[in-house]
């Protein structure tokens, strides 16, 4: 009976042990996220900053632009389109930056910043904004950023162009100074993804095209730029990429 009882004992620590052992292996080798892109460009800049936000560990894995890394086969199984970023986190791959973004606020969402609101309705105000960016917002900001900051770099800009886009694009920012008239942020009194996916591209407004007056005339608009410009997330976001 004293031998059952020792023997008993005897695995009952070896589990112990075994257990100790496992959690003190996977604290030691914590999954970490994976970006693959750049930390300068845009698109990647919207997942660092949910990452931020949350307080997701990550790792950049880096995608030279320059050489067009991200059009080379070995790339293109991440990303079929040749765009950064893509992430890789276990087995679960991804790519899209506002698509990322959703997923690690909503499988995050009680860790770090709320970014999508806490009610279903506050939840689709906030998808609404985000649609708007990608459908308004970006769709004029690109091509303005393109022509106006790389393009001149291999080519002359179509100035012709880029005064239409101006144009359209003054457009954009007057629905927006209407709306942050009354909102603290585009989705209501919270900073929310819908703040947050607008930022990689103004930064390139106001810090690269030369556009900055367009913003700083609105004051609403400059208000808003100003207050989600100083967020800490932001701020460790553009000392890492060094600007």
């Amino acid at each position: 009976c004293r031998n059952h009882i020792l023997k008993n004992n005897i695995l009952s620590y070896i589990g112990i042990l075994l257990a100790i052992s496992i959690i003190t292996y996977l604290l030691n080798h914590k999954m970490v996220v994976k970006l693959y892109g750049q930390i300068k460009a845009g698109n990647p800049q919207r997942v660092l900053l949910c990452f931020l936000e949350k307080g997701i560990e990550f790792e950049v894995i880096h995608v030279d632009l320059d050489t067009f890394e991200q059009k080379k086969p070995e790339y293109l199984l991440r990303q079929p389109f040749g765009q950064v970023p893509a992430i890789e986190d276990g087995d679960l791959k991804l790519f899209e930056s506002r698509a990322i973004a959703r997923y690690y606020a909503t499988k995050y969402a009680d860790q770090g910043t709320d970014l999508l609101g806490n009610t279903l309705e506050q939840r689709a105000i906030v998808e609404q904004w985000m649609e708007v960016e990608a459908n308004y917002f970006n769709i004029v900001v690109l091509p303005l950023v393109i022509n106006i900051v790389f393009k001149p770099k291999l080519e002359p800009s179509d100035v012709a162009l880029v005064e239409e886009l101006k144009v359209n694009f003054e457009k954009v920012l007057d629905v927006y100074e209407n709306r942050l008239a009354t909102n603290r942020y585009l989705a209501g009194a919270e900073f929310t993804l819908a703040d947050l996916t607008h930022m990689p591209g103004m930064r390139y407004i106001m810090n690269e095209a030369g556009l900055s007056g367009l913003v700083t005339s609105r004051e609403n608009v400059n208000r808003w730029w100003d207050e989600i410009s100083a967020r800490p997330a932001w701020k460790k976001l553009m000392e890492m990429a060094a600007y």
